[in-house]
């Protein structure tokens, strides 16, 4: 794999900007929430979000809160965001809408 850099100051707003539910937390983290109706939906989320994170060899940290799920990202060789947290980040919501579609 290619060195990721850590994106400028404007392109992390930008793009933090474009993910649905995603905030900066500081200059080095990304984070957001999931809500699910059910505790077993929100612990099949996780594994869908384990296969991805495998996938692109980039893991997120994982917070399950009963029905709540949150996910925090950084690079930390790049010290902060890079392409591949937005790109994580972007799965991870196409992941979760079709979580949401499936139980209802």
């Amino acid at each position: 794999m290619a060195k990721l850099e850590k994106l400028p100051a404007e392109a992390a707003d930008r793009a933090i900007a474009g993910l649905a539910g995603w905030t900066r937390q500081d200059e080095k983290w990304i984070a957001a929430s999931y809500r699910f109706a059910s505790f077993p939906a929100a612990i099949a989320f996780v594994g869908r979000i384990a296969e991805i994170a495998e996938e692109l060899n980039h893991h997120p940290f994982i917070a399950i809160d009963y029905k709540k799920v949150t996910l925090r990202l950084t690079t930390w060789h790049a010290g902060g965001m890079t392409a591949l947290d937005v790109q994580s980040a972007e799965r991870y919501n196409e992941t979760y809408r079709a979580s949401i579609a499936e139980n209802r």
